[in-house]
């Protein structure tokens, strides 16, 4: 039987390491911060996004960590140093690893915690909605790298 939550794991390491791989590829760490015309979210701020609802939906809901989201922190912090950030971005990476031990393809059945968009949806169902938030962000990232680190 294919285990299906190895699988989500190994899709979600992947993206959050080349999240770490584009942080890492800015030539001047302050581009990181920064945002021009329609571009109004920074790769700083799409990263506090992605570790704040990665760690609130899996850490906080599926692990137990104890996490406290601070959602309007995401996107008003500024000037975090690159460094900080790939240190928050591994701290995300072992707490999927820790709740992801926990899960199995059963499990993935189960009704997600929360409800989102009005409707209960399996734990499967809602990593595929995570996982494409992540992937989305991830392209925003490598974009903003490319038009604003000049």
């Amino acid at each position: 039987m294919i285990d299906y939550s190895t699988q989500f794991l190994d899709f979600f390491v992947r993206d959050l390491n080349k999240l770490r791989e584009e942080l890492s590829a800015y030539g001047n760490e302050a581009n990181i911060w920064k945002t021009s015309g329609q571009i109004s979210n920074s790769a700083g701020t799409l990263t506090l996004h992605l570790i704040g609802n990665l760690n609130h939906f899996f850490g906080a809901t599926l692990g137990n960590t104890g996490y406290v989201r601070q959602r309007d922190l995401e996107f008003s912090t500024r000037d975090v140093a690159r460094a900080t950030l790939i240190a928050d971005l591994d701290e995300t990476i072992a707490m999927m690893q820790s709740t992801f031990a926990r899960l199995d393809n059963r499990s993935l059945e189960d009704t997600f915690p929360i409800m989102k968009h009005e409707k209960h949806e399996t734990t499967g169902h809602f990593m595929i909605h995570l996982y494409g938030h992540l992937a989305y962000h991830l392209g925003q990232v490598n974009y903003h790298r490319r038009l604003l680190d000049l």
